[in-house]
């Protein structure tokens, strides 16, 4: 099949903070050495934003050297944190405040801002556009054009594709375009990254990487239970028995508050179901003051890619650069990922520019991890390197204490190395081994069931249309997941797209593709890898309007 094909000197996957930094920067550097460069960013959400999903509290470093003058300029960023609070939810009732000297400094916010990484990335991409970089949403990039051992670019969806895969009335090819060098910037579990690290064997020296699954509310809340700019987290229930993770409770602006969940995909228990946690976790009475009376706006969950320094993988091949989440640059010893990813982004812009400049092309960007390891990226993940390993081994309270110690006397400078080399999947337990959980049932005031929350998502995706959850060997999900782990992609998905139904008499693994709102948890937590995601039909998938 002939395909239309564009020539670009770069070529961004994904329209997020660490692609819009990498074009921004880019750009700027072309600007001021007075060179034309052809830059594209692909964006497979409906709009740049669309697909964004992140807590959050939102460190400036990173954009403070992007654009020393946001504030000018216009940045989404209204509301400073005032305060910090951090509890131990010892049960469902209780709760303990930890005072400083229990908590890893990392973890305290001052000089941040509670925001929407939806809308700055919308700036971002105001920003990109007004130095002339081609932004392209709703066309996901679904193949990497490899050439001679070298990243050459990416092809994009076809449109007007049957679920037979037969071609429709108004089928589209997708079209090549083709790149001097390809950026990588789709976010946690990006399906053309994990392709490229086995590819290029990107990981053999890294640990497996870890992730989480985070749940996000957006309520808005009556004046008096509203408190602009506080930050609260928790640790303890409803996790401390099952799985390690934590809660978070933003007091953004206009009267709305951000409330989530944070559960990490190395859990046992296969009953487990991150969802409903997330549910009774809205109940605690710390979170139940804040939420009651008030109203909920829009859902969403998105995994986490929190591996830190010793998961990463090499981030460069001949033509090709990973950056952001989808090389697992995400500080999880300060919950936050968005300015790391920003910085690995004008890391690869500075390297690109430095390649392009010298005439070069789909080369390997050996500079790259030389400007890497002499940043304050490098820096910041190699001081929090033990962090998550500690608490996967450790668990909670000595891990916490682990952490503390080595953040608040230490520095991260405390002589030991700490690795998880057990991969998520690998985690769960056969289902013999537990007993089912039960979980109430929503009272649709603070907790609701999967399907009406989905609906908040606004996610769509056209239904006749290659169902884009792709099982290696479709007999798997009844004939080793069932009897063994119970089927827990039921139960970890966070939409309720898998189900184990009866028909005729017969057991029939369903998968309701059009609820996916794109987290990847299935792609990451199937016991058996059996899953594996991939781009959708264009626009498909979550709209979050300020997420």
């Amino acid at each position: 099949m002939q395909r239309e094909s564009m020539e670009f000197d770069v070529v961004i996957v994904g329209a997020g903070p660490a692609g819009l930094a990498t074009a921004c920067r880019l750009a700027q550097l072309a600007q001021e050495q007075d060179q034309e460069l052809m830059i594209c960013v692909v964006e497979k959400g409906s709009e740049v934003g669309a697909h964004i999903l992140s807590g959050a509290v939102f460190e400036t470093r990173a954009l403070d050297e992007l654009f020393p003058d946001w504030k000018t300029l216009g940045a989404p960023l209204n509301t400073a944190v005032k305060d910090d609070q951090i509890f131990y939810f010892k049960n469902a009732e209780s709760a303990t405040r930890l005072p400083n000297f229990m908590v890893p400094k990392t973890f305290h916010n001052k000089g941040n801002y509670i925001t929407s990484i939806g809308n700055l990335s919308r700036w971002l991409a105001e920003q990109a556009e007004g130095m002339g970089v081609e932004i392209f949403p709703g066309f996901p990039a679904a193949d990497v054009i490899i050439e001679d051992g070298k990243v050459a670019g990416v092809i994009t969806g076809d449109m007007g594709i049957d679920a037979q895969g037969e071609k429709k009335d108004g089928y589209e090819p997708g079209m090549e375009l083709r790149a001097k060098y390809t950026v990588f910037a789709e976010g946690c579990r990006g399906h053309l990254g994990k392709r490229l690290q086995a590819e290029f064997d990107l990981a053999e020296d890294a640990s497996p990487q870890h992730y989480a699954i985070g749940f996000k509310e957006i309520w808005d809340v009556p004046a008096e239970q509203h408190d602009e700019g506080m930050v609260v987290h928790s640790t303890g229930w409803p996790l401390s028995k099952d799985a390690t993770g934590g809660g978070y409770l933003y007091h953004a602006e206009d009267g709305q508050v951000y409330v989530g969940l944070i559960v990490d995909l190395n859990y046992a228990n296969p009953y487990l179901n991150p969802f409903q946690e997330f549910q009774r976790f809205k109940t605690h009475p710390e979170i139940a003051k804040v939420l009651s009376k008030g109203k909920r706006v829009t859902y969403g969950a998105r995994a986490i890619t929190k591996g830190g320094f010793y998961s990463l993988p090499k981030m460069t091949m001949p033509g090709g650069v990973l950056v952001g989440c989808n090389a697992g640059t995400l500080n999880f010893a300060k919950i936050k990922g968005n300015h790391t990813a920003m910085k690995s982004g004008m890391l690869a812009a500075e390297s690109l520019f430095e390649a392009l400049s010298a005439g070069e092309s789909q080369t390997e960007l050996t500079q790259f991890t030389e400007h890497f390891k002499a940043s304050w990226l490098y820096e910041e993940l190699y001081r929090s390197r033990n962090f998550g390993p500690a608490v996967h081994k450790f668990g909670t309270w000595l891990g916490g204490a682990y952490n503390t110690l080595d953040q608040n006397w230490f520095g991260g400078k405390l002589p030991f190395t700490i690795k998880d080399e057990t991969a998520d999947y690998k985690c769960t337990g056969k289902a013999v081994s537990y007993e089912p959980i039960d979980y109430p049932k929503p009272d649709n005031k603070l907790t609701f069931d999967r399907l009406s929350s989905v609906y908040l998502s606004n996610t769509n995706h056209a239904e006749d249309q290659p169902c884009h959850l792709k099982l290696k060997d479709a007999d798997i999900p009844l004939e080793v997941n069932l009897p063994e782990y119970a089927e827990p992609a039921q139960r970890y998905c966070p939409a309720g797209v898998y189900e184990v139904v009866e028909e005729e008499g017969k057991a029939v693994f369903k998968i309701n593709a059009q609820n996916c709102i794109h987290c990847k948890t299935c792609d990451i937590k199937d016991p058996s890898q059996n899953i594996t995601w991939v781009t959708p039909e264009g626009t498909g998938g979550p709209n979050y309007p300020n997420m």
